[in-house]
């Protein structure tokens, strides 16, 4: 019996494309950016394994191929999909959930850090060629130790920032739809508005996923009733920032420092965040451990196996 085609629109880890090319008649792409054709790409596979950046709207699944029966995306998010397209033409979607949490709670942590502690400006001063030398007022950033910390989105990641955090004695408070139990929350303070949430957060990481509901959640009335000189972090969807909103911020003094791994319109990032030194930019490497990249590429497969096989894989999304 032939072996399944699957369509693979970026690079993957070189053991995870010895697996795709093991178990499937794998067409690999040669290249770590998208590809302008995929449609074509795609014409006689069975199945498609795709990435954040490759946006499969309405208009792209319905040009979809007949003979394409699943998207299977190398990510835990999933809104760069339609998928109530995919489902109105009978191609399911499956996606990489719970394996990449503590990878991307360390992302946000190290924004936390290098944005508070002003890590990007220190480094660049230094390779500059222009440091001094030690001095009394250099760089003075913001201590995380003791503070409060906020957290939107109290999902796998930020129950692991959370945890995490604790490390730094801070005070976890988060905004979600729900309380969590009690016994997830492990001293967690809920908060079911922003009113009573946001003015408390030191430092705000921002969690939740992309979605219509959330996008540009971080506006310019909620950063009004942040404390003045909190510190924002964004490791989990660009779409969560309104950017003019946010880089007034930042210029204005109200909000002392950002770190930022994602971006609205990525990789084409708004140009003014990089005129501005009290914002850390990482090129979205929440993820990007070779751990978390493995174990999300065998999870992904598997997935797209088992529902070519017939079968309801625990990372079906839809």
């Amino acid at each position: 019996m032939p072996k399944p085609i699957l369509f693979v629109t970026r690079r993957l880890p070189a053991s995870i494309e010895a697996l795709a090319v093991q178990d499937y008649d794998a067409r690999l792409t040669p290249s770590d950016v998208a590809i302008d054709d995929l449609i074509a790409r795609a014409e006689g596979a069975d199945a498609i394994l795709c990435c954040p950046g490759d946006v499969l709207d309405a208009k792209a699944i319905a040009a979809l191929p007949a003979s394409v029966k699943v998207i299977g995306t190398f990510s835990v998010g999933y809104d760069h999909v339609d998928v109530a397209a995919a489902k109105a033409r009978g191609i399911k979607v499956c996606n990489t959930p719970d394996v990449l949490s503590v990878a991307t709670a360390e992302c946000a942590m190290l924004l936390i850090m290098g944005a508070a502690r002003r890590a990007g400006e220190g480094e660049r001063l230094v390779r500059s060629g222009k440091w001094q030398g030690w001095a009394p007022t250099q760089l003075l950033g913001t201590q995380v130790s003791d503070r409060r910390l906020g957290i939107f989105g109290m999902g796998r990641i930020g129950r692991e920032i959370a945890r995490m955090a604790r490390g730094f004695n801070m005070e976890i408070h988060y905004r979600d739809m729900a309380r969590l139990p009690v016994e997830l929350e492990h001293g967690a303070i809920f908060h079911d508005n922003d009113d009573s949430f946001l003015p408390l957060c030191q430092v705000l990481s921002l969690n939740a996923p992309g979605s219509e509901g959330t996008r540009h959640w971080l506006n310019a009335d909620r950063i009004a009733k942040l404390p003045p000189g909190a510190v924002v972090v964004n490791a989990a969807r660009g779409t969560l920032v309104d950017d003019d909103a946010l880089i007034a911020a930042l210029r204005s003094g109200q909000i002392a420092a950002a770190g930022l791994d994602v971006y609205n319109n990525e990789p084409h990032l708004n140009p003014d965040y990089l005129t501005l030194e009290n914002v850390m930019l990482l090129p979205h490497l929440g993820s990007a451990t070779t751990e978390t990249r493995d174990a999300m590429g065998r999870i992904v497969l598997s997935g797209i196996g088992a529902i070519l096989a017939g079968q309801t894989p625990t990372n079906l999304v839809a």
